[in-house]
């Protein structure tokens, strides 16, 4: 498990895999200068809720790794987590899709994702 930190005061622990896919998109919009929302659901332990950031270029972020290898990235699933990230309810964790899956595929899962988050 790994963990994200958000300007210091939100902390959020992710599987490493799920967190470096989320690295490379969070990456991708903040050097564009991008904001948008980034949204996860919380754990039983902290009331089963949601948490939403607004993710911009000019706040602090962390990426902590607890694992010391880098993870395999899986292209479609970064293009649907970047599509997520384009869409306006923002970014939010989708499940990885099976290897060989195309990207095309990947964002027409995180579409109907997007109907129930």
């Amino acid at each position: 498990m790994g963990k994200f930190i958000y300007d210091s005061t939100v902390k959020v622990d992710f599987d490493d895999r799920l967190l470096a896919h989320l690295q490379i998109v969070i990456g991708a919009k903040v050097r564009r200068g991008e904001g948008f929302h980034f949204t996860w659901k919380d754990e039983a332990s902290i009331g089963n809720g949601r948490t939403m950031v607004w993710v911009h270029p000019r706040v602090s972020l962390v990426y902590k790794f607890y694992g010391s290898r880098h993870p395999e990235i899986n292209r479609a699933w970064v293009e649907a987590l970047m599509y997520t990230a384009n869409a306006p309810t923002g970014l939010y964790p989708v499940a990885e899709p099976p290897e060989g899956v195309t990207a095309i595929t990947a964002r027409q899962d995180a579409r109907v994702g997007e109907r129930t988050h």
